[in-house]
């Protein structure tokens, strides 16, 4: 689907749920963006939603597959999220934590970017990233994003603050 220098970006499939949960049930990695673990059927359940979004946008938060170990290391892709009272184009990821560090999120990211603006021809596109979560700040930053707005979202019976960070498709610019 989308391949960069080090990733194959591509749908998950059901045989993917074992990595998906090596991502979604690891406490460490969930709680910068979701606050806890996914349970099993959490993590099933993400996984049915996003192959549902295939179906119905032609696409959803993908697969990252390492090419030199065709290993799946995380997950990164577009999805349409709401935002006060908005529905908006987001460039969202999860990775291992064995994967953090060593810039594979802004790699997808800056790939799902381009494909949302060459592919879908968006406008603009934008990734919400809570206000604690630093390294995600770092990889919005690097994708070309900046902080248009700040808000409180209510996630698992949460209320969590969120900066959305933007970027606008250069070729589609107003002049």
């Amino acid at each position: 689907m989308i391949e960069t220098k080090r990733l194959i970006i591509r749908e998950m499939v059901q045989s993917d749920y074992d990595a998906l949960c090596g991502i979604l049930c690891d406490e460490e990695v969930m709680r910068a963006a979701y606050e806890s673990a996914f349970t099993l059927e959490q993590a099933q359940s993400w996984l049915n939603r996003h192959l549902k979004r295939y179906e119905e946008y032609g696409f959803g938060l993908w697969a990252v597959v390492l090419k030199e170990t065709n290993e799946m290391m995380g997950q990164c892709g577009l999805t349409m999220q709401g935002w006060r009272e908005k529905e908006i184009l987001e460039i969202g990821f999860l990775f291992q934590k064995a994967y953090w560090h060593k810039g594979y999120a802004t790699e997808a990211a800056i790939a799902c970017k381009e494909y949302a603006f060459s592919v879908l021809n968006a406008n603009r596109v934008y990734s919400i990233i809570r206000d604690t979560n630093i390294a995600a700040q770092k990889v919005a930053v690097r994708n070309g994003m900046n902080i248009i707005d700040k808000d409180t979202k209510n996630f698992r019976n949460i209320d969590m603050d969120f900066f959305l960070y933007s970027a606008e498709n250069p070729s589609r610019m107003e002049q």
